[in-house]
């Protein structure tokens, strides 16, 4: 994932897809409606990753310089 990528646009993108599958039929209305909510799911919990501070608290440490020759 890069710093330029935008969920929201990201979900609006997968849900114009979804409403395209249903009105060629593809996806039955209960079918749509339980691809989307996991859709909304996805989007729910790649938004509550990218609300977090990148921590590198639990990443070891290398104490001593690297070797040059």
């Amino acid at each position: 994932m890069t710093y330029n990528f935008d969920p929201d646009r990201w979900f609006e993108i997968q849900r114009l897809a979804l409403d395209a599958k249903r009105d060629r039929g593809e996806l039955t209305e209960e079918g749509y409606q339980a691809v989307l909510d996991d859709l909304e799911l996805r989007y729910e919990q790649m938004t509550s990753r990218l609300d977090k501070p990148f921590d590198l608290s639990g990443t070891p440490r290398n104490q001593t310089p690297p070797h040059r020759e």
